[in-house]
């Protein structure tokens, strides 16, 4: 298993910890809230030091392009999940977020059975980065409604632009 592999794993395994302390935190102010903010964004680093170290030591493997994704999906999604569980993020809002992640998985599975891979697009990238940045903002300051409203908007449009455009550019994949 290479070291990219083995740190993406790693951010996998942190999961259930940020679960834990998000849990215990209940979404106030404190040393639970600000545990789970510290271990979101170390995990969130690793989504990029395992990046850089597939791309420059040549560890791109077909186990690392299955699980990087995914596990940048499950930790944002657990977050979301325990704002939605406060009432802090509109369940509506998650829905588009997860519709948007399941089509476009949808949409890869169809294309690489036609022999196509479609690799992950700069507005993918920055659909991920802005997410995580924003539920950052939310948990290192919390109860504070326009903030949110912010962060939830920015993550709703470029969710949706992300999701469109993976489907503008391969839409010839679902109908060849």
């Amino acid at each position: 298993m290479t070291t990219a592999s083995k740190i993406t794993l790693t951010r996998v395994a942190m999961i259930p910890v940020f679960m834990v302390t998000m849990y215990l935190s209940g979404g106030q102010r404190g040393i639970w809230l600000y545990l789970s903010l510290a271990i979101f964004i170390v995990a969130s680093c690793t989504d990029f030091v395992d990046g850089y170290i597939a791309r420059h030591y040549n560890q791109i493997t077909d186990f690392g392009k299955f699980l990087d994704p995914l596990a940048d999906k499950l930790l944002t999604i657990a977050a979301m999940t325990m704002f939605c569980e406060w009432s802090v993020f509109p369940a509506w809002a998650l829905m588009i977020v997860l519709t948007r992640e399941f089509a476009v998985t949808g949409l890869r599975l169809v294309a690489v059975q036609k022999g196509t891979v479609i690799a992950a697009g700069w507005s993918g990238k920055i659909k991920t980065a802005s997410t995580m940045v924003g539920l950052c903002v939310m948990m290192a300051v919390p109860g504070i409604p326009v903030l949110n409203g912010i962060v939830i908007a920015i993550i709703v449009l470029t969710t949706l632009y992300s999701g469109i455009e993976y489907f503008v550019q391969n839409w010839n994949c679902l109908w060849e």
